[in-house]
């Protein structure tokens, strides 16, 4: 295997731990914000400091990995990204351009929660280079809200939407979860109308799945049965289509432009990544490798630059799984190209998989791409199976 990293888009995304509250389904790495001298919904001032300090001497210590590539976007997760301030973004991008070369027209996303005590004025997020917005909602119906433990209400949902656009956002998402507790097709086809009269320009629109280690998994609600899962869904695409969405993902919607930066993830390029409990994929010309960073903020501060953790290599044997795992949940697939260009191994090494699931009707029959097909797409998981190998 010998691969040629400067071909492969390279991306970054930070990770800003703290929110609010811990909500009952997340099973992301989040932390309830510590207590703050300067009220519950404000991250104390010295923490955020020490935060973007060690971020910048983590991103200092991943010069190596970059190997002359531009930055082709940045992701801010969490978390809740929004409670950090305008002025340590503004610190963290200054620190940010010194380190690396961005791409003139690099996407810039912050994850921001509704609630207007938890953002700054989106008009700062703007002044520091942040260009693309994604907004939690999950829901705007005020009962469904309080079942998943969200702090904004509906009222607050739908103005940060029309507030962002107001601002100057161009690119505002907007996260909403279906399959929620007593919810039916025409309630969940109604979040989508509101986010999308509101001025969304992109909707992550996912189903709510129960996830180990979180309050939801401990304490099972109620969920609606497949039927039922099935009419939402369906009438749920209708609308979206109807109004010119274009499906680019299992659970992205675009209106106008898709997110680069989870593009980049599907099409398997590389990403750094900062911050407690952050991931990151790396292209070397003998192999690609996964790293991590501590999961908790306090030992990630106290182990300024955080070290890589779990570095490990992707083996021969993974990559087919890893590859396909990624590249087969867009719906127009990726160029063939990709395979040998982005894992490094030949093509004969897929290609009898490949022949197999295309006489099935899983896979699209282009011989220059890869991509799965409706009845793929519906069966996915099956798909996926195919490609492990012992």
């Amino acid at each position: 295997m010998r691969l040629t990293p400067s071909v492969i888009p390279l991306s970054l995304y930070l990770h800003m731990p703290w929110c609010v509250k811990k909500c009952p389904y997340c099973d992301f790495n989040s932390h309830a914000l510590p207590p703050s001298s300067a009220g519950k919904w404000v991250l104390d001032a010295e923490l955020e400091r020490q935060y973007i300090q060690a971020l910048c001497a983590d991103l200092e210590a991943q010069q190596s990995l970059v190997q002359g590539r531009p930055i082709h976007s940045i992701f801010i997760g969490g978390g809740t990204p929004s409670l950090i301030s305008a002025a340590g973004y503004r610190q963290l991008f200054q620190h940010i351009r010194r380190q690396f070369l961005l791409e003139p027209d690099c996407e810039i996303t912050l994850e921001a929660n509704p609630g207007t005590l938890e953002h700054a004025p989106f008009e700062s997020y703007l002044e520091v280079g942040i260009n693309r917005l994604s907004l939690g909602v999950q829901t705007f119906e005020p009962h469904l809200l309080q079942t998943l433990g969200r702090v904004h209400s509906s009222m607050e949902a739908e103005q940060a939407i029309r507030l962002a656009r107001q601002a100057g956002f161009e690119r505002v998402n907007v996260d909403l979860m279906h399959g929620l507790p007593g919810q039916d097709a025409a309630m969940a086809v109604a979040d989508l109308q509101q986010a999308h009269a509101a001025g969304a320009t992109h909707l992550s629109w996912y189903q709510l799945t129960i996830e180990p280690n979180t309050v939801f998994f401990r304490t099972q609600p109620v969920l609606p049965e497949d039927d039922a899962l099935g009419e939402i869904q369906d009438m749920g695409e209708h609308w979206l289509r109807r109004q010119g969405y274009q499906q680019y993902e299992v659970s992205a919607w675009a209106g106008e432009q898709p997110c680069r930066h989870n593009l980049n993830y599907w099409q398997f390029g590389d990403y750094l990544a900062a911050g407690a409990g952050a991931h990151g994929k790396i292209t070397q010309p003998e192999g690609i490798y996964r790293f991590q960073k501590s999961r908790s903020p306090k030992d990630y501060l106290a182990t300024v630059p955080a070290p890589l953790l779990q570095w490990q290599e992707v083996t021969e044997t993974e990559l087919p799984f890893e590859f396909m795992m990624n590249a087969l949940r867009l719906t127009q697939g990726v160029p063939r190209a990709y395979w040998e260009q982005r894992t490094g191994l030949p093509w004969e090494s897929l290609a009898s998989t490949v022949v197999e699931l295309r006489q099935q009707g899983l896979l699209g029959m282009d011989p220059q791409r890869l991509v799965a097909t409706e009845q793929g797409l519906r069966y996915l998981n099956t798909v996926l199976e195919r490609f492990l190998q012992d």
